[in-house]
């Protein structure tokens, strides 16, 4: 009670309030919150000069303010303020990019550096690398030397932790130890410090105080060269030169630049440190030290700056040769964003319009007389400066370069509206990779090497953004001369391209195909790029797009093939221990499309010494991956090499490192799930020590564990697997109860393969599982997890397949009427489906009730647009009960009529579903009268606006009129027909078809209640379905075309057909053609063909088409009815294999093909011969249709005639001169060979026998 008498206060204030408001009729009253104060400060004081800048964030605001009582999801909150995308309501796309669907782990490809090419000894043989050429030893020493790096930063991060700890604690432990504790506490932080002089040579550089904070943090701009630290230049604190991008010595591991630090690493533990390096063990200068020639100037470019938005690991060759030196150019050449591009644009307009005039115009635009020019003042002095220009200012990325340029009046200033030479238009962000096909340069003047570089560009340009011909001419071109450009030019110019942060689904696709063809060409010329490649290529292994995976191995698998195994292994072992998990993780999935490319047993080797590797855990536990992705790539077909792959990674089960042994046991999973059912003899070595590990382990490592022992089970015999099953219950029980996500899903599947294993009997699972089992996981959370739905409701199902459905139904059925719909739904599918596996028989009296009622309150309380669930389930339960559902049918179809009559369509919709449901059970239980009265209540329904609803409730009419039979159908056919005519009207797909369904329904089976001027009435419209995109309407419409004609006769049918032919389109055109042959099919050919035959000779192309396509469909269907027709059409097909027209000929060939096929046997060979002298003039056709008619009437003629006639006509063209001549008629000889070997024999030549050679085979000889 104290509780409401706040409340009542509250409110009696708030009244006394208002009556004085009222009171005081001199005060205004309004809603503020509608209409606002009179905040001046709130009013706009300048209106935005383009659209973007308007501020929408006020709003925003103001709506989440008032909307944070309401408990709406964030997403639709969002969405209110703000009006729908335009164009995705028309259903433009925009195209999109990838790097907007990765997530930050995808995203961490982009830090990955382009290597430099390595040495190839294949090509090199005994000669000694080139100091200048990294080498595979080059390669390991620095990745060794990264490794270092990271322990040591790791190290410094962990004492520097150590210490403050220390410091923290020490104030705790008294003030008087801190003499005595005094001279112990002085370590190497205070010694450099101190005596820095006398300990200087021996303090490492990580032990240097640090002088400028957070450095890792700062962007490197460009000049800022020097550091705070005087008189010590440093390679970290230089901006990274484009050359030295690729300085894998000067550059982290992890995240390629300074300013590209991934969060996470452990360098942002240690801020402090970032001022300095590790000294760098003294090498031969390499050539990655100096800075490309290309380059043009060793300055830093902005555009090279690991801070603009453009990829670390991309060497930006030619960003110089830019064009259009604009006061924004420096800009230009940084990342440049749409907008910024568009306000330059813009900009440049505007400069362009306003420029003064020069005399020459003005000249022009005034006459020469009456006018004098005046001398301007000597004081004036024009205004040349750039200052009012919207990006003249100069940004601090660009500062040590910008200089004011001169300005040139003439100077065009936007970017070139088409680039030269007919190249496809440039995006703002092609400018940094294709910038220099802009310069106008004579081709001439350039160097071989130039104009090969700037060939490859234009190729790659036309391939990325131009229209299909182009991109299919420069692809053809770019594969054709890959080897003269070489690989290296191709390969500098592709691959920075792939990893433009920029970059579309489809561009990505297009270079991903150009890298496959010239691959195809170069081979082994590869060699050196091979990680260029992979560096570009893995990560298409782990994109979630289906298809650019499978690319991403087309491509591997093609670069192992073409640079050979020792390659590939040099390539990639550096990676295998790389620092970062996301380069172990794609170099693991590589190596296994390697494997599978080349082999298991070549890599076998190579994988032992790797997941043995002392030196470090990173490397074991790839090598291992890598055992797994094999196993998960190539399926069963492990089976041959299976003891090996797990005799190379069973130790890692006892590793001490625990991620290792939990990617041992996931590897053991994978190759156990491949190799099932087979191959449980390989896995002996590996049971002991992972049912240790069960019993030792805990969390992640003991599901991984638990998941290899589920796997493994399944491959035992009975006995043994319930030995095992029973033992690693007891685990599995206990962990039921665990919180973890991850775990639970595991367990799930381990109950779920153990369960369905021979040898456990349904006794022990009935007392030793259930009871756990639903305690713990049939709870509502598990609905509401996607994936945890799905295994749970699995497992529930492979349990009820052992111990029946009483059991399972029986602990859930109470649960259909919980108050979570999600969990409802759970319920729902899972008894669906155990009661579709199982049937009903053992579900006794009282159970029955209870689902029958918690079934009707699942469905009718159902909110969620998932319904298919629900309705799936009813119509499951009550087809499996059968004609135990009589008693509750009445109330059943009381709550349909009452749903039918609802006001939400979605609710309306899904009665009609269920009627078509259980429509069947009905009829079962002798309910005539219930569904008659049912069929009158959907015949009221059919004026129903949604077309959703009205598609359901044909559905259901239909459902009714299949199992209750024309004569009784109420209403009666003939007032239900005319009803379904204007229906047939409707354009939405689910309302034709079902529509159509039923039309045709009515005229197979009670057409003689329908007047005939009805039928042809729905002739007519059905013409118009025949339009439709979806097939099963086009092919319901044509055969109730048959149906119709069978009903009132042929003629009136088949006229409004034949002029259905004069139309355009070609699909209306085709089905036509397809419904005169099944016309004639149900009515007889002779009824059809007279007027066909006729129609041809109507001289429209078009029409002939339509006769010939009709004809050939029907030979097809009428098949050896054929027989009496075949004299009548010759003539007609004789004039049509003649004629100008290749479609004619294409049909008419079709046509003797169906005819040949159908009457073979049957004494016509007459005809046939005359026919094929007709077709086998086309066998030179070049169309690709028109031969593959030509060559499929052959071989209708092989069969009819046999193979010995046609060899006949082929023996004469095969020793032709000339080879285009041979060609065909060989290829028809191996056709016939092909199809009728043995039948050739008796048509081959008897040869003399020559002194060298015998020729004769007795047929003992063939006997033996």
């Amino acid at each position: 009670m104290a509780s409401v008498d706040p409340e009542i206060a509250k409110t009696q204030e708030e009244r006394k309030k208002l009556e004085q408001q009222l009171a005081s009729l001199t005060s205004v009253t309004f809603d503020t919150d509608l209409y606002g104060g009179s905040d001046k400060d709130s009013y706009l004081t300048s209106i935005p000069a383009n659209e973007d800048e308007e501020n929408l964030d006020a709003m925003d605001n103001e709506v989440a303010r008032k909307l944070a009582s309401y408990t709406a999801p964030k997403s639709l909150m969002k969405d209110m303020p703000g009006v729908g995308d335009a164009d995705a309501d028309v259903g433009f796309r925009k195209p999109q990019r990838i790097i907007d669907r990765e997530d930050d782990y995808r995203q961490r490809r982009l830090n990955r550096i382009i290597s430099p090419e390595r040495h190839d000894p294949f090509a090199a043989g005994e000669k000694t690398p080139d100091a200048s050429v990294r080498t595979y030893a080059d390669v390991m020493r620095e990745e060794a030397l990264k490794r270092e790096k990271e322990e040591t930063l790791r190290a410094i991060a962990k004492k520097k932790k150590e210490e403050e700890e220390a410091a923290k604690a020490a104030p705790e432990k008294g003030k008087e130890s801190d003499a005595a504790a005094a001279p112990k506490r002085r370590n190497r932080w205070d010694q450099s410090q101190d005596d820095g002089a006398a300990k200087k040579a021996k303090t490492s550089d990580w032990d240097m105080p640090d002088t400028t904070p957070g450095r890792w943090d700062a962007t490197p701009t460009p000049g800022r060269v020097t550091d705070a630290t005087p008189g010590r230049r440093n390679r970290w604190d230089e901006t990274p030169t484009p050359g030295r991008l690729v300085d894998s010595d000067a550059t982290p591991a992890g995240g390629a630049t300074p300013g590209a630090t991934p969060a996470g690493m452990t360098w942002d533990a240690t801020p402090k440190l970032s001022g300095m390096a590790t000294p760098t063990p003294k090498r031969q200068r390499s050539r990655w030290d100096e800075t490309p020639a290309t380059m043009g100037s060793a300055t830093p470019l902005p555009g090279a700056t690991p801070a603009a938005a453009y990829t670390p690991g991309v060497t930006p060759v030619g960003g110089v040769e830019l064009a259009t030196p604009t006061p924004g150019a420096i800009n230009l050449r940084g990342a440049i964003t749409p907008e910024q591009y568009n306000l330059l644009r813009w900009e440049r307009d505007i400069e362009e319009r306003n420029r003064p005039l020069t005399d020459e115009e003005l000249d022009a635009m005034f006459p020469q007389e009456g006018y004098k020019i005046l001398e301007p003042p000597a004081s004036y002095v024009p205004i040349r400066t750039p200052a009012r220009k919207l990006l003249a200012t100069p940004t601090p990325l660009g500062t040590p370069l910008y200089q004011i340029p001169e300005e040139n009046r003439g100077q065009q200033f936007d970017v070139p509206k088409e680039a030269p030479g007919g190249l496809p238009f440039m995006k703002p962000e092609d400018y940094q990779y294709f910038g220099a096909l802009l310069n106008e340069e004579n081709e001439e003047e350039l160097s071989p090497e130039e104009q090969k570089e700037r060939k490859i560009m234009k190729l790659l340009l036309k391939v990325k953004n131009g229209t299909p011909p182009q991109r299919k001419t420069a692809l053809r071109q770019l594969t054709d001369k890959a080897r003269e450009f070489g690989a290296g030019p191709l390969f500098n110019r592709i691959l920075p391209l792939l990893m433009q942060p920029t970059l579309e689904d489809q561009e990505r696709h297009l270079l991903v195909k150009v890298i496959d063809r010239v691959l195809y060409k170069l081979d082994e010329l590869v060699r050196p790029y091979v990680h260029k490649i992979l560096v570009v290529i893995e990560p298409l292994l782990i994109d979630e797009d289906y298809y650019a995976r499978v690319e991403g191995r087309e491509i591997i698998s093609n670069l192992s093939k073409a640079a050979g195994l020792a390659t590939m292994i040099a390539a990639m072992r550096p990676d295998i221990d790389n620092i970062d998990e996301y380069v172990r993780n794609t170099t693991a999935r590589a190596f296994s499309v390697v494997a599978s490319a080349l082999g298991i047993p070549a890599l076998l080797p190579f994988l032992k010494a790797v997941c043995q590797s002392k030196k470090s855990w990173q490397a074991r536990h790839t090598g291992i991956k890598i055992v797994q992705q094999i196993a998960i790539l190539i399926g069963c077909a492990v089976l041959p090499h299976l003891r090996s792959l797990v005799e190379i990674i069973e130790h890692g089960l006892n590793d001490e490192n625990q991620k290792v042994r939990t990617i041992t046991a996931l590897s053991l999973a994978a190759l156990a799930e491949a190799a099932a059912p087979y191959g449980i003899e390989s896995f002996d070595s590996v049971l002991k020590p992972l049912w240790k590990g069960i019993r030792q382990h805990r969390g992640k490592v003991l599901a991984a564990f638990l998941k290899a022992i589920g796997f493994i089970i399944p491959l035992m015999e009975a006995l043994y697997a319930s030995y095992y099953t029973k033992e690693v219950m007891l685990i599995l029980i206990r962990e039921f109860q665990s919180p973890d996500e991850e775990m639970k899903k595991i367990v799930l599947k381990v109950v779920k393969q153990c369960v369905s294993t021979e040898g456990v009997e349904a006794d022990y699972i009935r007392n030793d599982i259930l009871p756990e089992f639903f305690r713990n996981f049939w709870v509502r959370r598990m609905a509401l997890d996607r994936r945890n739905y799905r295994q749970l409701v699995d497992t529930t199902v492979e349990i009820a397949n052992k111990v029946g459905v009483a059991d399972i139904v029986g602990r859930i059925v109470e649960d259909l009427k919980d108050e979570s719909e999600p969990y409802r739904r759970m319920v729902m599918e899972t008894i669906e489906k155990v009661v579709t596996n199982l049937g009903a028989s053992d579900i006794d009296a009282r159970l029955e009730e209870l689902l029958i009622d918690g079934i009707l309150y699942a469905f009718q309380e159902q909110t969620s647009d998932d319904a298919n669930v629900m309705l799936n389930g009813f119509g499951a339960v009550v087809n499996a009960l059968g004609q135990r559902v009589k008693p509750y049918l009445p109330q059943i179809c009381g709550t349909i009529k009452w749903r039918l009559n609802n006001k939400s369509a979605k609710v309306r919709q899904q009665a009609a579903d269920l009627i078509s449901r259980i429509a069947v059970v009905m009829k079962q239980c002798q309910e005539e009268q219930l569904m008659g009265h049912l069929g009158v209540v959907l015949y009221e329904y059919l004026g129903e606006e949604y077309p959703e609803v009205l598609g359901s409730i044909l559905g259901a009419l239909k459902s009714i009129v299949n199992v209750i039979g024309m004569t009784k159908m109420t209403p009666p056919i003939k007032d239900l027909l005319p009803r379904l005519t204007p229906i047939l009207k409707n354009r939405h797909e689910k309302v034709q078809e079902n529509c159509i369904d039923l039309v045709g329904r009515i005229a197979d089976r009670g057409a003689e209640f329908v007047p005939a001027r009805e039928w042809m009435r729905i002739c007519f419209e059905l013409l118009e379905m025949l339009k439709a995109h979806k097939k099963g309407i086009r092919r319901a419409t044509v055969n109730t075309f048959g149906y119709i004609a069978k009903a009132i006769g042929p003629q009136d049918v088949l006229a409004t057909l034949l002029n259905n032919l004069k139309v355009q389109e070609r699909q209306n055109r085709v089905c036509t053609t397809v419904a005169i042959a099944i016309v004639a099919e149900t009515c007889s050919p002779f009824t059809v063909l007279p007027a066909l035959m006729n129609e041809y000779r109507v001289p429209e192309l078009n029409v002939q088409n339509g006769v010939l396509k009709s004809l050939s469909f029907l030979f097809e269907y009428i098949g050896e009815m054929g027989k009496d027709y075949i004299y009548a059409v010759t003539p007609l097909l004789e004039d049509a294999l003649m004629d100008r027209d290749l479609v004619h000929r294409q049909t008419a060939a079709s046509a003797v093909k169906h005819m040949a096929l159908g009457v073979a046997g049957l004494g016509c060979e007459d005809a046939l011969v005359h026919l094929l002298n007709y077709v086998w003039p086309n066998i030179f056709e070049t169309s690709p249709h028109v031969i593959n008619a030509v060559m499929e009437a052959i071989e209708g003629m092989r069969v009819a005639l046999g193979a010995a006639v046609v060899l006949n006509y082929c023996l004469q063209g095969l020793f032709h001169p000339a080879r285009k001549v041979r060609e065909v008629y060989w290829k028809i000889y191996n056709s016939l060979y092909i199809g009728a070997q043995d039948a050739l024999v008796a048509a081959y030549p008897i040869l003399e026998d020559e002194h060298n050679n015998v020729y004769s085979r007795p047929e003992l000889m063939m006997f033996v």
